[in-house]
């Protein structure tokens, strides 16, 4: 026990000091406070992007589902996300621009300053901060989770522990502190992950033969369909899309994109994404599968998400189960310290600032500073993350499945407000109120899936209406020019194909109901998709290339 404390004080305690230090560092702007002064180069924003990206739903979330399901949530997890990162430059290089043209700051802004929209920034900023919250929550369910499993504490203590202290440092140290906090803990996730799996294999002979004692006692958690068919070709092509639409639209992924130092940055981003995918994403998922040895059945009251603390508790040593559910602590200390400050730079900006402003035209009392309102508004999140997270209702999948689709709702819009001068706010308005009326439609069962999943239909039938009334409406402001790439437009079909044909090969239809074993007792086709990541890697770096190059009309 005093091992275990001792690791976890000093790690709690590196994340205060960090704050401190960011705080020392601090400059009184909201530009340094909420992106670092916009000067993360690639290598910290790519550090800084990932750590942000892999939560407890990475860690706990994901052996959960290796658990449940078998080594067929390992590719559409890993080239899904690794396939997503192509938005770091779809989506990142132009609103990298926006935002050191104008001084934007959240994601809202963005949609606001193309369409000077106060209602379309209204609604944008509602939807996000709604569908957030619950992913905000999974991390401190997390948390108690962990801690109850090293301590022994009850569940909601240890995740009121965690959230008190990570509201300490972001309050301390802003985004620069996060930034600091997320190299660290990153680099903590993938060693001690490696270690978890080590150590949970180790009792069964190493990974190659728990992998194939596991086949051959439950082979359907080695074949594609999964244990139960879960992973139909419809669901499988459904999570795929589901990635792409929904990452950059969390709302602590988008405001990255300011803080880039230049384009060339977002372009380094994209191409390293993949191979953390590629290698980060199995480790869990292994775990989870290797856990049917120890854990055929769970015990009564006990949820899948748990399989990694039990597996831990049973097969490491003290020190080793410690420092690998502190791994588990970094993923999800790196999520909720970014949705707080990202979420109250937001309340700040797009709901307080305009209100004040209001208020100091009708020379009425003085509004509290917006620093003082942004603080109180990460406490207010922080607390209603916890209140979320007092009773579990569900796993981590379904809980970020549903979340994840409200948030995709927004992509049409994005998109649009970039490249399409014809959307008028209106439309866009109306797209994403019938988007999460029919995410609310779906989460009642009352609408047909089509054999995939509810993400699908619903972003067809939001961009359908984003077209229609576009076409319907007329725009009050004066249409801005759309934002282009410096590809020229032979360059461009070429390498939409070329992703697209990255895509295809993803669904690796051909696989299906293939359970054969590969290297280390692998599927041959996890092989497959991890391979698929590295070419990926290579793609996306030569894309980015090509894009640092003007096209020949000189741009």
């Amino acid at each position: 026990m005093a091992i275990r404390i001792a690791v976890v004080t000093t790690y709690l305690g590196v994340l205060l000091g960090i704050g401190l230090l960011a705080r020392a560092r601090r400059r009184t702007t909201p530009d340094d406070y909420f992106l670092a002064s916009r000067t993360l180069p690639g290598w910290i924003l790519f550090l800084t992007m990932a750590a942000t990206n892999f939560s407890a739903f990475t860690v706990f979330g994901f052996s959960g589902a290796g658990w449940r399901i078998g080594y067929a949530f390992y590719p559409i997890m890993a080239f899904g996300t690794g396939f997503m990162a192509l938005s770091f430059v779809l989506i990142g290089h132009p609103t990298w621009r926006l935002g050191k043209e104008h001084g934007l700051v959240t994601p809202p802004e963005l949609v606001f300053q193309r369409t000077k929209s106060p209602a379309l920034r209204l609604v944008f900023f509602l939807v996000m901060a709604a569908f957030t919250l619950p992913y905000l929550a999974i991390q401190p369910m997390a948390a108690g989770y962990a801690l109850a499993s090293l301590f022994g504490i009850p569940y909601y203590v240890g995740a009121v522990l965690v959230t008190a202290v990570i509201l300490a440092y972001v309050l301390l140290g802003g985004f620069r502190g996060e930034v600091w906090t997320d190299i660290f803990q990153g680099t903590m996730m993938i060693v001690f992950m490696t270690l978890g799996l080590l150590a949970v294999a180790a009792p069964f002979g190493g990974i190659a033969a728990a992998n194939r004692t596991a086949a051959t006692q439950f082979p359907a958690l080695f074949s594609r369909p999964g244990l139960d068919g879960t992973f139909t070709p419809g669901i499988w092509f459904g999570y795929m899309i589901l990635w792409f639409l929904c990452d950059p639209m969390f709302p602590q992924l988008f405001q990255r994109f300011y803080a880039a130092k230049n384009p060339r940055a977002l372009s380094t981003t994209m191409a390293l994404y993949p191979l953390v995918t590629g290698f980060l994403f199995l480790l869990p998922v292994a775990i989870g599968v290797m856990g049917r040895l120890s854990y055929p059945q769970l015990p009564t009251g006990v949820a899948s998400d748990q399989i990694l603390p039990l597996l831990l508790h049973k097969h490491a040593t003290p020190l080793v189960e410690t420092l690998v559910l502190s791994a588990g602590l970094a993923a999800l200390i790196t999520t909720l310290d970014s949705q707080l400050l990202t979420l109250s730079s937001m309340f700040t900006r797009d709901v307080y600032a305009p209100l004040r402003a209001r208020f100091t035209r009708n020379r009425t009392e003085i509004a509290p500073s917006s620093e003082w309102v942004g603080r109180a508004f990460v406490v207010v999140l922080g607390l209603a993350g916890l209140a979320l997270a007092y009773r579990p209702p569900t796993t981590f999948l379904e809980i970020t499945t549903e979340a994840f689709t409200g948030l995709a709702v927004l992509f049409p819009t994005v998109i649009a407000a970039i490249y399409w001068s014809r959307m008028t706010p209106s439309a866009a308005i109306a797209s994403i109120v019938v988007g999460e009326g029919l995410v609310a439609a779906y989460h009642v069962k009352a609408l047909p899936t089509f054999g995939t999943l509810p993400v699908v239909p619903v972003v067809v039938g939001t961009t359908l209406v984003l077209v229609a009334g576009s076409f319907l409406t007329k725009r009050r402001e004066p249409r801005q020019a759309p934002l282009l790439h410096t590809l020229s437009r032979k360059a461009a079909i070429g390498w939409a194909g070329t992703l697209a044909l990255f895509f295809l090969a993803s669904q690796d239809v051909w696989a299906w109901g293939d359970d054969r074993l590969g290297w280390w007792g692998f599927p041959w086709w996890v092989w497959f998709s991890a391979g698929l990541c590295i070419a990926l890697s290579v793609a996306f770096w030569v894309l980015g290339r090509a894009l640092q190059r003007p096209d020949s009309r000189g741009r």
